[in-house]
């Protein structure tokens, strides 16, 4: 049975979740079909709570389409993660009721979950053979950090040893960026040891086990 799986994400470089749930879904010998709804081309872009992406996402499925699960993520961003899961639950409850759901909610926001990655980040600043010392948190501490997004940028600046007009195209590339770091997540690395991806990686095998 193929699993039909609506993923709404905060944001166009959140896209790339996508394929690790997928990959995770093929881990398990299921076959996971995930659909991303670009909320962006409605006439009216819905806000930015869950209840009005579910609502929008109804209106941009495709006729018909049935969905057997919803992955929603939502970023922290200071709030207690189980405030957050608490708001995606009642959320789903209430606006599709009985469609079973799959948080993501990682500590503030998601850049923390591609700070652990050195090789990755060289590589997409565009030097990947560099040796200068990029400053970046322990995976213990990388959920901590007050402002992951600022730091992943200065990490790719960094990394990319460029100055002047060349760092500055550098940084405007940073959605893109960012979003390739979340193609090359590397599942099996040291995300693992982050609370917020065991939470997303162990919902989704529960979800998936009880479909």
């Amino acid at each position: 049975m193929t699993v039909h799986a609506l993923y709404l994400c905060e944001g166009s470089s959140d896209t790339g979740l996508r394929d690790h749930i997928e990959a995770i879904g093929a881990e398990m010998g299921r076959e996971i079909l995930v659909t991303v709804p670009d909320l962006d081309r409605l006439p009216n872009r819905p806000g930015h709570s869950v209840r009005d992406k579910l609502r929008a996402a109804q209106q941009v499925s495709d006729e018909g389409q049935v969905y057997d699960l919803v992955v929603i993520h939502r970023d922290s961003d200071g709030n207690p993660p189980e405030r957050r899961r608490g708001e995606i639950a009642e959320a789903v409850d209430e606006v599709s009721p009985g469609l079973a759901h799959v948080p993501v909610v990682p500590v503030r926001m998601l850049e923390a979950w591609l700070l652990l990655d050195q090789a990755a980040i060289r590589e997409v600043a565009g030097n990947p053979n560099g040796k200068v010392a990029l400053r970046l948190p322990k995976p213990a501490r990388a959920e901590s950090a007050a402002d992951p997004k600022a730091l992943l940028k200065q990490a790719i600046a960094t990394a990319s040893e460029e100055k002047g007009r060349r760092l500055e195209k550098l940084q405007q590339r940073f959605p893109e960026n960012r979003a390739r770091l979340l193609q090359m997540l590397d599942r099996e690395g040291p995300v693992q040891q982050l609370a917020s991806w065991q939470a997303f990686t162990n919902d989704l095998r529960e979800s998936l086990s009880g479909l």
